[in-house]
């Protein structure tokens, strides 16, 4: 599965953090606790059963007398606290740096979540990552914004730990507009018009499983839960789509979908559109679940997307693994 490892050059990791400077967090990513609340079966709302440690870390305060909405409610708040860390951390990583005069950063130092780290092992030590961070070097020295900005680069396996993992959506690059992406596939922050492929999933949620079409476009709330929201490439320049296509991101993501799909077992994958569904060939299907359709966006949704059922399909197929379903709703 894996190239033949080699040292990352120090030059790269130098050049790369000089051009990593702090970067605001988006709005989106600090709404309130109200803004966050789940509106269905899973709520973050206060609640006497859930309480919180100095760390922040949600802890249980009499396990025998919860509820299993109690134990779901409980859950979220653990994972949502979780990838709140990893972003701030990744922020305070960058702006460490470049306050100790250190004036470096290794790209995989914005890998924050540790469960991909192991399951990853040795990957960030192959030949074609070190090409890759210098592309991404030259491409945030130049004159061209690149999105998403570098803490939110790898959000979603920060935001969805390995062992969390229930289902994937693949999509392709980040959306090249000011301020839409995010790190998560299809996903945009709150604030931001959700783009018309979002505004046709959210279509099909409502056909599917009733689910009513939020004011906003931010998919955080799914990946919190165990969706991998994935791109296949990572970075993007301002209004280029698919400009750091074939630059080193499809090896990384590759890898990512064939960790999964070779160290777990009953993952549901949703393929939208021919560009996903490329990748079924990384998934091993006697033990997983692959559903397929075509892509929401305004071109295609009509041919096959709209009735695809993938939201009520994935949560059938987790309940008959016993596992939590998604709750859909935003």
């Amino acid at each position: 599965m894996y190239g033949d490892s080699s040292k990352m050059a120090s030059s790269t990791s130098k050049s790369l953090a000089e051009i990593l400077q702090p970067v605001k967090r988006l709005r989106s990513l600090s709404p309130s606790r109200e803004t966050l609340a789940p509106r269905s079966c899973i709520s973050i709302r206060s609640d006497p059963s859930v309480g919180t440690g100095v760390s922040g870390e949600f802890k249980l305060e009499s396990p025998s007398s919860l509820t299993v909405e109690q134990r779901s409610r409980m859950e979220f708040n653990k994972y949502l606290a979780r990838s709140k860390r990893n972003v701030r951390l990744c922020i305070e990583r960058i702006e460490n740096a470049k306050a100790e005069g250190i004036e470096y950063a290794k790209l995989e130092e914005l890998l924050m979540e540790e469960t991909w780290l192991e399951a990853l092992q040795g990957e960030l030590q192959n030949p074609y990552w070190k090409n890759l961070c210098r592309f991404v070097e030259s491409e945030l020295r130049g004159v061209v914004p690149i999105y998403p900005p570098p803490h939110l680069i790898f959000n979603a396996l920060n935001s969805t730990p390995f062992d969390r993992v229930k289902a994937v959506i693949i999509g392709q690059d980040p959306y090249h507009g000011p301020g839409q992406a995010m790190g998560l596939a299809f996903s945009v922050p709150e604030g931001i018009k959700p783009p018309s492929s979002l505004i046709n999933i959210f279509k099909e949620l409502q056909k599917d499983v009733g689910c009513s079409i939020p004011m906003h476009g931010n998919l955080e709330r799914w990946a919190v839960q165990g969706v991998l929201l994935l791109n296949t490439v990572l970075t993007v320049r301002k209004h280029q789509a698919n400009s750091h296509a074939r630059k080193g991101w499809e090896p990384f993501t590759d890898a990512v979908i064939r960790t999964i799909s070779e160290k777990k077992r009953g993952i549901v994958f949703i393929l939208w559109g021919n560009s996903a569904q490329e990748k079924s060939k990384l998934i091993d299907a006697t033990k997983h679940h692959i559903l397929k359709a075509a892509h929401p966006s305004g071109l295609s949704a009509n041919r096959g997307f709209f009735g695809c059922r993938h939201f009520s399909k994935t949560n059938e197929m987790l309940k008959r693994l016993g596992l939590s379903p998604i709750d859909w709703q935003l």
